[in-house]
């Protein structure tokens, strides 16, 4: 397979690959989008911290002077004025709570300068204090601009074969702006249609050889496991086992982690009949193999007792 695949990528032309350069660079000027746009909502979230950052401090301040007003009116108040036991427990009341609220205001101000020393670490900075110096010759715009070039020059030359495939099609005279140059001559038409059909039986070839060696490889699988894995719908797989005392009976999983990492077996018929061999394997051992493994020699102890 690895020689039927060097062979055929032996005849491609460079031409061949200017639709997968067209398409990374689109994918990179995406990808320069999406950063620009992550970088303003960072900033929209730097401006409303340092925003909610000043107010609550200004309320500090402002609770902060209160207390201290308080404590020197109930300090007069101690030496000047006789008050009633209430007056002064209700005093010390609001001193405490004015207290409690300063300390709650002081942590919430360590907590928003900490986020806002995270989004400083992360590469926001405040626009009033700090100026940004672009590049003359800045990379991304260097490849917009030849991507742009790019793209103009593959318009014209689909243009220009676009008029070429309608002269050829009607059969007449070629439009002057293309020139009796560009016509390529019979033989050259017939070995370009030699060449199609030749890649069209190598891809069907490639089909029939992926399809056996997949079935190939389901048999392998099957046999040397006891199990038959089948695709249901998009990251879920049936599993039957060839011991199964009933068709119904399987399980299914689902690709839960990045590139099928993590498996989660999910509840059918089948799984709520083995309570035990889930819970010791999957959610104490964290194993799936070892379930599959206990589950296959149960039901063929099972057949073996039948």
């Amino acid at each position: 397979m690895r020689a039927i695949l060097g062979s055929y990528d032996s005849e491609l032309t460079p031409a061949d690959y200017s639709p997968q350069m067209t398409r990374r660079m689109r994918e990179a000027e995406d990808m320069v989008q999406k950063v620009h746009a992550h970088s303003a909502g960072l900033e929209a979230q730097l401006a409303q911290a340092l925003e909610e950052l000043g107010g609550q401090k200004q309320r500090a301040d402002t609770l902060e002077l209160e207390l201290k007003m308080l404590k020197v009116q109930a300090g007069s108040a101690e030496q000047g004025f006789p008050f009633s036991k209430e007056e002064m427990d209700s005093l010390r009341m609001k001193i405490e709570e004015l207290e409690g609220e300063r300390r709650r205001l002081e942590e919430e101000k360590k907590l928003l300068e900490a986020q806002l020393e995270r989004f400083t670490l992360q590469g926001d900075y405040d626009r009033s204090k700090t100026k940004v110096v672009h590049l003359s010759a800045n990379p991304a715009s260097l490849a917009r601009r030849h991507l742009g070039e790019e793209q103009a020059r593959l318009q014209e030359e689909c243009e220009r074969l676009r008029g070429l495939v309608q002269a050829l099609e009607r059969g007449g005279a070629l439009p002057p702006e293309l020139g009796a140059a560009g016509l390529p001559s019979s033989k050259e038409v017939a070995e370009l249609k030699r060449q199609v059909e030749s890649a069209e039986l190598k891809n069907q070839r490639l089909k029939e050889v992926f399809q056996t060696k997949i079935q190939e490889f389901r048999k392998v699988c099957y046999t040397l496991t006891g199990y038959q894995v089948d695709i249901t719908t998009e990251n879920q797989y049936r599993l039957s086992s060839m011991y199964a005392e009933h068709k119904a009976d399987c399980l299914i999983f689902k690709a839960a982690g990045p590139s099928g990492a993590k498996m989660q077996l999910l509840e059918t018929e089948f799984s709520r009949t083995l309570p035990e061999l889930v819970e010791l394997h999957l959610q104490q051992q964290d194993s799936i193999p070892a379930f599959l493994s206990a589950l296959t020699l149960d039901l063929f102890s099972r057949q073996t007792l039948a």
